[in-house]
């Protein structure tokens, strides 16, 4: 049987840097909201089997978006990202196999490339554990101490940024995920989830306009960046 493709987003955070009271995933974006354009680079994809979407309990913006899909379904999420995640993925458990491939993506990350996201999946759907789609570091990177002295210039020849998708086997994430919850470890994404639990992620390379929209002027580059993608589509 082959391995089908589904996603999941967890969409219940506050975003609290973004200096405002609607959650960062509800501000507008080019006329739509930041999550419509998240929705849009899955749900038009013809690989993606469906989509599960964790929200907050109550959440009053939800409904007002543009999309009603076959293919979206939306759980309750937890007070943390990991959370809500595996609320959404014991909700995928009861749709999909095992075995099958979940790629978790940030809600407030509205700028996934179509190349990127069939370059994942190509890339990762005849390894072992999975991968992360990244850019390697190009920049000096710097250690401080708690008075942001710098401490050690660490090697950057085999640094990367990670961004999500990030894509693992249904049983195994959500394993993972649990195994880091009971021994009190946190992660801070997925795949770290996955490497405690002694896997090795492979990181796949993507584009560096992949961002995740965490402070007012990351609104101002994410709209620049759809109008390239944009242009980039119509010129195919």
């Amino acid at each position: 049987m082959s391995q089908k493709f589904w996603v999941v987003i967890p969409a219940a955070g506050a975003g609290r840097r973004m200096e405002t009271n609607i959650p960062k995933q509800y501000l507008l974006l080019r006329g739509k909201r930041v999550i419509d354009w998240t929705l849009s680079c899955f749900l038009n994809h013809p690989q993606i089997e469906g989509v599960v979407v964790a929200i907050s309990e109550g959440d009053p913006y939800w409904d007002n978006l543009e999309f009603d899909h076959a293919k979206l379904t939306t759980v309750v999420g937890g007070e943390e990202r990991s959370d809500s995640v595996l609320n959404a993925l014991h909700r995928l458990s009861q749709m999909a196999d095992d075995n099958d491939w979940v790629l978790v993506h940030d809600a407030a990350r509205p700028c996934l490339s179509q190349t990127d996201l069939d370059h994942l999946l190509d890339e990762l759907k005849g390894h072992p554990v999975g991968g992360v789609l990244g850019t390697p570091i190009s920049d000096t990177v710097k250690q401080t101490n708690a008075a942001d002295e710098v401490i050690d210039t660490p090697d950057r020849s085999q640094l990367w940024r990670a961004f999500t998708p990030q894509m693992f086997h249904l049983r195994a994430l959500t394993d993972a995920l649990m195994d880091a919850e009971r021994e009190g470890k946190r992660v801070t994404d997925d795949a770290s989830a996955m490497e405690l639990a002694g896997f090795h992620p492979k990181m796949v390379m993507g584009r560096a306009d992949n961002i995740k929209i965490t402070q007012p002027r990351d609104l101002q580059l994410a709209e620049l960046y759809l109008k390239e993608l944009n242009r980039e589509e119509q010129a195919k």
